[in-house]
């Protein structure tokens, strides 16, 4: 009997043990770690099917499991940096650990992992875009004339800026792009928001982190950039506007030039034809409530 009692209280502590798993999401990373002894999976498709009857079995045992992306070169790296050796099972739960708690992570809640991994991929995505921008900014140092901090003095102006663009907003769901060229590369960010029935809007807190450092970033370094917003409603036809960075504000894009954003192939530059329900419209005025605040030298 106290057998029995013994074993029901460990199945219990186990449904109150959370977990996390790092996955190898494709077959490069896969085979870099196909290189350790220890490692014993040969076959990356079989490996994802292990992986999947394990999260089911965890779900089905009332245990809380998050998925980690799982880089093999980061890996090695955190191994060399403190003396481990990357060879070692123990060493690879030990950096996966800390991923629960710094990186990037999905909980997994019964999807198929065909789901799963590209929501992951996602998210590491968008972890490493904010991390970049937010790198930058803050390289970017001290004004030469006020000593004001142009980084955050940008990032203050993009919070203003992108609060203003929701407020203005016709009543919705809201999808908005920004997209930045900064140190020749594009950072591109976006941030959707759900309008609930009494009105209030919710959207993903680090998504808007990340979303107005790209656009403070935008600001600060005056590159070439733009955002784009889209509003869905019920009973509605879809409404899309936009502005380009220009100087150290926002530059309202014409109809005609959002039309024709939307309505050309990238790769050929032919048009296509337009989306049936929606309207390309001039965006509303955003200075409306006297000057946004920011660094205007640098």
């Amino acid at each position: 009997m106290a057998h029995t009692d013994y074993q029901a209280m460990r199945r219990v502590l186990r449904r109150e043990i959370a977990g996390t798993i790092g996955l190898l999401t494709d077959e490069h990373d896969f085979r870099a770690m196909r290189h350790y002894r220890t490692f014993t999976f040969d076959d990356h498709a079989t490996y994802l099917q292990q992986v999947e009857d394990l999260l089911k079995t965890r779900a089905l045992q009332g245990i809380h499991t998050a998925v980690a992306l799982f880089d093999p070169q980061e890996y090695a790296e955190y191994c060399a940096d403190r003396g481990l050796d990357p060879d070692t099972p123990a060493h690879r739960t030990r950096f996966t650990a800390e991923l629960a708690t710094t990186g990037p992570t999905v909980p997994y809640e019964g999807q198929p992992l065909a789901d799963l991994v590209p929501t992951l991929v996602d998210e590491a995505v968008r972890r490493a875009t904010w991390e970049y921008a937010a790198t930058l900014l803050a390289r970017l140092g001290s004004c030469a004339t006020c000593e004001e901090d142009i980084g955050r003095a940008a990032f203050t102006r993009a919070s203003t800026l992108v609060a203003r663009i929701l407020d203005t907003a016709p009543p919705g769901d809201r999808h908005l792009v920004c997209s930045v060229t900064a140190a020749s590369e594009t950072l591109v960010a976006v941030l959707h928001t759900d309008e609930e029935a009494g009105g209030a809007t919710q959207f993903d807190e680090a998504e808007a982190l990340e979303f107005t450092t790209v656009l403070a970033l935008g600001l600060a370094t005056q590159g070439p950039g733009g955002l784009v917003m889209r509003t869905t409603a019920p009973g509605a036809s879809d409404q899309i506007y936009g502005w380009r960075l220009r100087g150290d504000g926002l530059e309202p894009l014409t109809a005609g030039e959002v039309f024709d954003a939307y309505c050309t192939d990238v790769e050929s530059g032919e048009l296509i034809s337009p989306e049936s329900g929606v309207d390309y419209c001039f965006p509303p005025a955003l200075d409306t409530e006297g000057p946004t605040p920011g660094h205007r030298h640098h």
